[in-house]
């Protein structure tokens, strides 16, 4: 019986990359095929469609890791870890895990952070006690539209998108040029939305797949730094709780920063938030704060360095 080598066993058929690529498409696929289950005539933001496609995602990430397990039978993948851990759900380093990517993202934001404050007549006392607010909370929970932004999304996106589809993907890129190759696959799955809006009338043909052109960068380049956190740290929970901040904030309006009356405040606390964000990126993401990085090891499968 051959020994494990950093975590994985070699075995003599060489990990097929197809495998590996099909099987994400194939997921990528179920996916947002599960949305269409439920296919009517309403909007997506309308209750029932928004509990009925909630159904279906949460199906799909639950079944991910078995999905996971039948590409490991097929690419004759074996490792010590646990299913589970390579998909970055342990608790070794949870709490940094959950903590110091969500202070990272929230860096990056200091700018839009900022302008909220200056905007506010109550200043960071009155957001303080917006954030603070139970009943405000409470109304959010009951608040379908916002528990699929704010929670089924970032969750099952992140559980398919990264959890499953990074240790498919790791045999075969390794664990560089994976960070850039899997958030493909999430930036491609949102350009269903031409569907629906194309069949709703929603807007022009060009305004349309501009719309969906410019979300296809911005997802593709937060599943970028998604990819990064989840490697770096072993965790799901940070690319989660990252997801999920994102969405509540939505991208930076620079237009309205170089309009603003105290725009010169704001422009310094956007290029300060972008400057902490890039010096902290590594340091706030050392390997050494959150412990061994199971997906790492199916790189050794390729003879990649993790």
């Amino acid at each position: 019986m051959q020994k494990p080598v950093h975590g994985c066993i070699r075995q003599e058929q060489h990990t097929s990359c197809w495998v590996s690529a099909m099987s994400c498409l194939l997921l990528a696929f179920f996916y947002v095929g599960s949305l269409y289950v439920w296919w009517n005539t309403l909007p997506r933001d309308h209750p029932s469609v928004i509990k009925r496609r909630c159904t279906s995602v949460v199906l799909v990430s639950a079944v991910s890791p078995a999905f996971m397990k039948i590409w490991m039978h097929l690419a004759d993948i074996t490792v010590e870890e646990s299913l589970w851990e390579l998909m970055g759900v342990r608790l070794k380093g949870f709490i940094p895990a959950s903590i110091l990517p969500l202070l990272l993202t929230t860096f990056f934001y200091l700018g839009p952070l900022v302008q909220s404050t200056l905007d506010n007549p109550d200043g960071f006392t009155g957001e303080l006690q917006s954030a603070l607010d139970v009943q405000a909370w409470r109304l959010c929970v009951q608040d379908s539209e916002w528990l699929r932004n704010q929670v089924v999304a970032p969750v099952t996106e992140e559980l398919v998108f990264r959890g499953a589809m990074l240790p498919m993907l790791v045999p075969c890129t390794g664990t560089t040029a994976v960070i850039f190759i899997a958030p493909l696959f999430f930036g491609v799955a949102h350009f269903h939305h031409i569907i629906e809006e194309l069949h709703l009338g929603q807007g022009s043909v060009s305004d349309i797949f501009l719309g969906a052109g410019l979300q296809f960068l911005y997802t593709t380049v937060f599943g970028v730094f998604a990819a990064f956190i989840f490697l770096r740290t072993g965790h799901i929970v940070g690319p989660i709780l990252c997801h999920s901040f994102c969405n509540s904030q939505g991208l930076p309006d620079i237009g309205s920063a170089l309009n603003h009356p105290q725009r010169s405040a704001v422009l310094i606390s956007y290029l300060t938030g972008v400057l902490l964000f890039l010096v902290l990126l590594f340091p706030l993401t050392d390997p050494f704060l959150y412990g061994a990085r199971p997906a790492c090891s199916l790189a050794a499968c390729q003879a990649l360095e993790c």
